[in-house]
């Protein structure tokens, strides 16, 4: 799969709260998630994620608590809002319909070819 880097990266707060939607998580499981999805195609710099989260919880989409995993170092969690759910299902929407787009945009059917 190459996919650009540029591709992805507008939609980097889609793809977080896409794994945020399946529960509660922390940033170094999420990428980790991320990279086993896409075979290990892709996946966020520690900066562009904690970026992103800081955003998306600014903006109402997610909200984090530090959890209580026992002994060692505590870990923030992050959950989606109803608001953030919201905005995924906004955002997924649109991204059907750019793909829907670029389809018809960029693809030549065969009999269209040959006609």
């Amino acid at each position: 799969m190459s996919i650009s880097a540029d591709t992805l990266r507008g939609h980097t707060d889609t793809i977080i709260l896409a794994q945020l939607a399946r529960g509660d998580n922390y940033g170094y499981e999420i990428n980790k998630n991320i990279q086993q999805l896409t075979q290990g195609e892709y996946g966020l710099k520690e900066a562009t994620l904690y970026t992103a989260f800081k955003r998306l919880e600014q903006s109402g989409f997610i909200a984090s608590y530090w959890g209580d995993d026992g002994p060692g170092a505590r870990r923030r969690y992050y959950a989606i809002t109803e608001e953030g759910r919201r905005h995924w299902a906004e955002a997924r929407q649109e991204w059907e319909n750019t793909r829907a787009l670029l389809d018809a945009l960029i693809s030549i059917e065969e009999d269209e070819h040959n006609g």
